[in-house]
């Protein structure tokens, strides 16, 4: 194997079905938490603390435990959230990534947030600043909708 194949994004293109991740909106005190990727692909742009759900994990225990992981923040989940899609194809039409996403809305329980090798940078944001970032498609609806789930997450 090459450098190239042993990076995780490297293997997850072209995939033969697509992958299943979880995300979670952090609510604390009217605030989403969002993260700066640290890895491709969208090195930088903001998005929810997620990743890919390991066999035998539900959905939100994925989101809780690469929040975690991801950032040190404790949550606790208040509903799930409508899945998003992220398809992308190449120059000849083919995909290139699929991930279906499962984002979950969730009230702030302890813990600040640090950075890490998966989160370059940390925000808590309300709906009007996260416009005023780079952030991934259907982001702004998750936002909007978690914070209308959990209230203001004081």
């Amino acid at each position: 194997m090459n450098a190239e194949s042993d990076d995780a994004a490297w293997r997850r293109r072209y995939p033969l079905r697509p992958f299943v991740a979880a995300s979670v909106a952090v609510v604390r005190d009217g605030r989403v938490l969002l993260a700066a990727r640290g890895q491709a692909p969208m090195r930088g742009v903001y998005t929810l603390p997620g990743g890919q759900v390991e066999a035998g994990e539900t959905l939100a225990e994925a989101a809780l435990r690469e929040l975690h992981e991801e950032v040190g923040v404790v949550a606790e989940i208040v509903a799930g959230l409508p899945p998003l899609e992220v398809i992308g194809r190449d120059a000849e039409g083919a995909v290139l990534h699929h991930f279906v996403i499962h984002p979950h809305a969730a009230r702030w329980r302890s813990g600040e947030p640090t950075t890490g090798p998966e989160a370059l940078a940390l925000r808590w944001v309300t709906p009007e600043e996260a416009h005023d970032l780079p952030t991934t498609e259907g982001l702004h609806g998750v936002i909007a909708l978690a914070l209308a789930t959990v209230g203001n997450g004081a």
